[in-house]
């Protein structure tokens, strides 16, 4: 089965569409490729129910909060909604008084579905844990505030009625719920695991064929998800501590923020030989009616935030590891989608350009804190989102900023702003929310508009007259390179650079990624004027990653990236030669984004046991390769005889199918690079 697929995949996407214009998890040919999204959606937790998955995750201080994601196919998602529009527990929710909440709010939320009811339960930092349900995913959700602060937390209702709930980080805890859901069972609790079990936080708690299991994150030189197994509820418990390890998909560390005040704020760069920082970590598992079981989790992705995979699981020796046989603990990136029973065209679950000339907002859109709903508007002047400037001594103390997660791997947000209704000391424009942060926007200076660009990392400013109120506003960031820089435009064609490149960071203060947002204020203290933005776009240069459509019926040659070889053909074997002396490979399509290599005379590529030869015959699974693509846009080959990964060894002329993953630093020989060979 896993190398001829269910052949509902290859009828539904025979015909592929063309390209998205945003990014899709979908391949449209029966796979997909990670992440299911490529902007954040961090601490993910997905539920089935029936033929129905449920996915929400963390939102921290960003209003609506708690996204409710629906699919049919664990691959393509709608968002049906938010289970609250507005959480105000305090002025700091509110950045009031000069408070805020920052990298707080709702965290790490256990999503459950029982006896018709889906349940929320979430923590809320400085807060007791509040509890959301509805009978209807879409809404709407009631909340009530539980009597305890639980962190990180997962619910478990079991066969005989009985409600429990782990929490904690490091030293888990353990506990049954009364019978409203509101507080510990007085006697109940006990601390699950010692620090030095292996089990840190983020738990996920289920019961599967009657046996007990616990995810947790874990944090010990490799980031890892780790696993505990028991026959009762309470334990005890036995510890695997890596059924997901080190799989980064070949991403390396990126900029990091050392712990000071600035301007200027002390960057530290990113370092491409680290491994096992990135990894996939907190998350869980789902089965499918089928009865697949998948496994789903989040990553460090650097700037662009934290995002969710979705990983096949191999169940060995009674453990749920992400991965393949051949390969437990690593996801491959691109894979055959779950046998769902349903096949759903390629979707992306957010609506990012916004003309504000509809009754509501765009779903993407989030407020940075909660708004003052008196002070925006889409009817005052329709066809524009109007922002009145509240008091605010800089952007990020600004109420009503109106946020999106940026999207990788590179994205490009305009608005078009008419900052005439902008009173003296009021700015507004167009900004990259984070720590640093940084924006571009108009600057009501006296009697005249001011362009003005300011950089929060180094506290630089550069402006720009202004003929008129009206102006374009851009910013062009790169996530894999992490640098970003502005731009501006009088007519919205040709646009002129403003102000240095910004380099953008990940950061535990607001625990996010970079979110793009639209923002007036007054800096002079007093309620000022408002600015009217026209619209906003998101441009994706490369919405299908840096991935390439796979050559097929084409000849190629493949080299190690940045190694100066490649595989080549002496005296009738497979040899590592110079890179100039690559050999030639046509590729053929066997199904489901796998190919076939032959060599010029005729032979297949094939693995026997880790060994690459070639061979005669006909394709099957030794010579069969799934054709990935690691985040840098680098080739990487899974043979479907080892679950691994090609590798070119320089220094021993070693040619292998042993490979577990690509090392973020790509100098391990398992990195190619693909170049068509002319006719």
């Amino acid at each position: 089965m896993r190398f001829r697929r269910v052949m509902v995949f290859v009828l539904a996407f025979a015909a592929v569409a063309t390209a998205a214009k945003t990014w899709t998890a979908d391949n449209g040919n029966g796979t997909f490729t990670n992440p299911l999204f490529y902007d954040e959606f961090s601490d993910p937790d997905l539920i089935r129910v029936g033929d129905d998955f449920y996915l929400t995750g963390t939102t921290m201080h960003a209003m609506p909060g708690l996204p409710i994601l629906h699919s049919r196919d664990l691959v393509n998602w709608n968002l049906l909604g938010y289970a609250f529009e507005r959480l105000d527990l305090g002025p700091e929710f509110r950045l009031e008084d000069g408070r805020e909440i920052y990298g707080q709010g709702i965290w790490a939320p256990s999503f459950r579905y029982h006896d018709g009811t889906f349940h929320l339960f979430t923590n809320v930092n400085r807060h007791t844990t509040q509890h959301f349900t509805a009978k209807n995913p879409a809404g709407p959700w009631t909340r009530v505030a539980m009597k305890q602060s639980l962190h990180d937390l997962s619910v478990l209702f079991d066969d005989d009625g009985k409600v429990y709930v782990v929490w904690g980080y490091q030293e888990i805890q353990f506990a049954q719920l009364n019978d409203d859901l509101t507080d510990l069972v007085p006697g109940t609790r006990r601390t699950l695991f010692a620090k030095s079990a292996g089990m840190g936080e983020g738990s996920h708690f289920y019961k599967i064929d009657g046996r007990y299991f616990i995810t947790s994150a874990w944090f010990n030189d490799h980031m890892r998800l780790a696993c505990a197994r028991a026959d009762r509820p309470e334990g005890p418990y036995e510890v695997n501590q890596a059924i997901s390890i080190d799989e980064d998909f070949g991403l390396a560390e990126g900029n990091r923020l050392k712990k000071n005040a600035g301007p200027p704020f002390d960057i530290t760069p990113g370092n491409p030989a680290s491994r096992g920082r990135m990894s996939l970590h907190q998350g869980g598992l789902v089965a499918t009616p089928a009865g697949e079981w998948w496994g789903f989790s989040m990553m460090d992705a650097n700037s662009v935030g934290r995002l969710t995979s979705l990983s096949p699981v191999t169940w060995q020796d009674g453990w749920p590891y992400f991965g393949l046989p051949g390969n437990l603990g690593r996801t491959p990136r691109t894979w055959v989608k779950p046998d769902t029973g349903h096949a759903s065209p390629p979707s992306a679950p957010y609506q990012r350009d916004d003309d504000f000339s509809g009754p509501k907002l765009a779903n993407v859109w989030q407020w940075n804190h909660v708004p003052d709903d008196t002070k925006w508007s889409l009817a005052e002047r329709p066809g524009f989102l109007r922002l009145h400037a509240l008091p605010a001594p800089d952007f990020w103390h600004a109420r009503d900023t109106l946020t999106q997660r940026a999207i990788g791997p590179r994205s490009s947000p305009t608005t078009l702003l008419d900052a005439s209704g902008l009173l003296r000391g009021d700015v507004a424009g167009l900004a990259l929310l984070n720590l640093p942060y940084a924006w571009i926007g108009v600057r009501h200076e006296g009697d005249n508009f001011v362009l003005e660009q300011f950089d929060q990392s180094t506290g630089a400013t550069a402006r720009a007259p202004l003929a008129g109120p009206r102006v374009w506003l851009r910013a062009q960031c790169d996530f894999l390179t992490e640098q970003a820089t502005f731009a501006y435009s009088d007519d919205g064609e040709k646009f002129r650079p403003l102000g240095g490149t910004f380099t953008m960071i990940f950061q535990l203060k607001t625990f996010q990624g970079v979110r793009y947002s639209l923002f007036a204020f007054s800096a002079d203290g007093t309620p000022g004027g408002y600015a009217d933005f026209d619209r906003f776009t998101v441009d994706e240069p490369n919405p299908s990653g840096l991935m390439r459509p796979i050559p097929f019926g084409r000849a190629i040659t493949l080299t190690a990236h940045e190694r100066g070889v490649g595989l080549g053909v002496k005296e009738g074997a497979l040899a590592v030669v110079p890179a100039a002396e690559a050999a030639s490979f046509t590729v053929n399509d066997v199904g489901l984004g796998r190919v076939t290599l032959r060599s010029a005379d005729g032979r297949l590529l094939s693995v026997d046991r880790n060994r690459v030869a070639l061979v005669h015959g006909e394709p099957g699974q030794a010579t069969t390769f799934q054709w990935i693509e690691n985040v840098y846009g680098d080739l990487i080959l899974l043979s479907l005889s080892t679950d691994r990964y090609l590798r070119l060894d320089a220094a021993t002329g070693t040619i292998a199918a042993d490979q577990p993953g690509p090392a973020p630093s790509r100098d391990d020989g398992s990195c190619l690079v693909w170049t068509e060979v002319a006719r």
